[in-house]
């Protein structure tokens, strides 16, 4: 019989975790008590907010594979968990948050710090509960564990009272291997890979688009093997990113709203649609009722509620694509594509006339996003991993990083939550220490979590933060300069010196506004054996392209 808060401790030890991110309170007090005599076994790190606790779990979950833990205590600490639940909700992120309760006679009383954060977390959660008694604390901790990694991932709270965590329990930890009428996974039916597998061998413009779900359940063998069989054209999403190399002869790019041309443009020019581990969310789609209309379509899918869900599917696959992708890969046959190919090619080079040459080699006199990512990839390992927040900064580190393995692509995909980086960052750094963890930032989303700086300066952290500070939030600036007749409606910033901000957390800073000191400041950057602050003043009013307006075809994609 031992403490309930020891309980929560120590399933979280047989669970394996490592880490936990978190902020201490009232509530949740007996929690950080018990985890006074485990930190030999596990690892608390103390972030300055609650939603950079969340943030960091995210990084830490989206490099590992593992299930990240965040711990808050109730009110407003529980409160401030809400948007990163949400996160982890729509980019399919594993965790497990634990956040400290009232006292279970105190429930419905208004009593301090109060809140109902199970009612509040229900719709951004794969399953929450609340926990009133120490007895059901470690079975709750084992279900939230095998919920949030099994299947298609996804984030679970557990609230547990005050009362729960100070009584005395039986700790007999069984972990969670099945829940009746729970099925995360389900049986591939080989009549749905034949019927997709005569489509694409009867195609002659097949095209893939694979996303995070192949990372997820760890396929890019599979999908490797798959291109290499069939020679298809495959473009990524967002957040699959990574998956395969961008040197493999079937990449043609990536999709979307500030995806690539041809990827985009030849969408609607396919005869079979390949989608692998994606979802078809409105800024890879653009206007569905003029999407890929031509095409038969194949979807890969773990997740049944996402197929038919935006894109009919005439050949749905429901399963896990590790195995699905093996099974079609068995059953379609050798081809080449290079006909088809060679129009992505045809594409590319204009983009990279008209658009990519612009970014990376400028002629203008203030730097460019682009060429301070081309910097970067001169001097990063294979294996960095980019962690970026949201905003232009965001979707050039996307176009111009030079991905070379899987889980190497952290950022914010489906919220688009400003502030998620720096702390992110974190978390992927805290899970090893031995790679490079490059945070791209903008001047707006890092002064949403500026504060977990301190947070990197306590683990000394060696995160190497790169800030693209164009004075502006880039993204809104860019659309009023297109729809809203350049009327800059609260979006100009007045900055901070941040290079004093990153000394006063005790981090090496510095700041280039000039071409002739990039290449230098990066190196240094990366030659420094710590945490590292590189500001680079870029151009106020540059735009990302190419570009698909809400509410437009993927073929009216704009190259300027």
């Amino acid at each position: 019989m031992i403490r309930g808060a020891d309980i929560v401790v120590r399933s979280l030890i047989a669970e394996n975790a490592k880490h936990i991110f978190g902020y201490p309170g009232g509530a949740i007090m007996p929690v950080y008590d018990a985890l006074y005599d485990y930190s030999d076994q596990i690892r608390h790190v103390l972030t300055r907010h609650e939603q950079g606790a969340i943030h960091a779990a995210q990084g830490y979950a989206r490099v590992s594979g593992q299930v990240g833990v965040a711990l808050a205590t109730s009110g407003p600490g529980a409160t401030n968990l809400i948007t990163g639940l949400a996160d982890a909700m729509i980019d399919s992120t594993p965790l497990v948050c634990i956040t400290g309760q009232v006292a279970a006679h105190l429930l419905g009383t208004d009593a301090f710090q109060e809140t109902d954060v199970v009612g509040i977390s229900m719709p951004v959660t794969k399953w929450n509960i609340q926990v009133r008694r120490a007895e059901d604390i470690a079975p709750a901790i084992a279900k939230g564990f095998h919920i949030a990694r099994s299947g298609r991932p996804g984030p679970v709270l557990i609230d547990i009272t005050k009362n729960a965590q100070t009584e005395a329990g039986e700790f007999n930890y069984v972990p969670c291997l099945s829940i009746r009428s729970y099925r995360p996974y389900f049986e591939i039916k080989k009549d749905e890979v034949q019927k997709a597998a005569e489509l694409i061998k009867a195609a002659q413009r097949p095209y893939v688009l694979y996303g995070q779900g192949v990372v997820i359940g760890k396929a890019e063998a599979e999908l490797k093997a798959f291109l290499d069989k069939t020679g298809i054209p495959a473009a990524c999403t967002l957040l699959g990113s990574g998956a395969i190399s961008e040197e493999h002869p079937s990449y043609v790019g990536k999709l979307g709203m500030h995806g690539n041309y041809a990827p985009n443009m030849l969408t609607n020019h396919c005869d079979v649609l390949i989608a692998i581990g994606m979802r078809f969310d409105d800024r890879v789609t653009g206007d569905l009722k003029r999407y890929a209309k031509q095409a038969k379509v194949v979807h890969l899918e773990l997740d049944p509620a996402e197929i038919n869900k935006n894109v009919f599917a005439d050949a749905p696959v429901l399963g896990d694509c590790k195995q699905s992708l093996s099974m079609l890969t068995e059953a379609v046959e050798i081809n080449s594509h290079d006909e088809w190919l060679s129009r992505f090619k045809e594409l590319e080079l204009l983009e990279k006339e008209s658009v990519i040459a612009n970014d990376l080699s400028p002629t203008k006199v203030g730097l460019t996003m682009g060429e301070v990512i081309r910097f970067i990839n001169q001097y990063k390992a294979d294996d960095a991993i980019l962690v970026t927040d949201v905003g232009q900064h965001q979707m050039i580190a996307w176009r111009y990083f030079d991905y070379k393995t899987s889980k190497t692509q952290v950022t914010s995909g489906g919220l688009g939550t400003m502030g998620f980086a720096l702390p992110a960052a974190l978390g992927a750094q805290m899970y090893d220490y031995s790679r490079q963890v490059i945070c791209v930032v903008g001047d707006g989303g890092i002064q949403m979590t500026i504060q977990e700086l301190g947070t990197i300066m306590q683990t000394k952290a060696p995160v190497k933060v790169v800030l693209l500070n164009n004075n502006f939030l880039g993204m809104v600036r860019q659309w009023q300069q297109m729809f809203f007749d350049r009327r800059y409606s609260f979006t100009e910033l007045d900055n901070p010196d941040f290079i004093k901000l990153a000394e006063a957390y005790s981090i090496k800073a510095s700041k280039v506004s000039v071409r002739d000191g990039l290449s230098e400041a990066v190196a240094d950057m990366f030659l420094h054996d710590g945490p590292y602050f590189l500001e680079v003043v870029v151009e106020k009013e540059d735009n990302v392209f190419p570009m698909i307006a809400t509410g437009c075809s993927v073929e009216e994609v704009r190259l300027s």
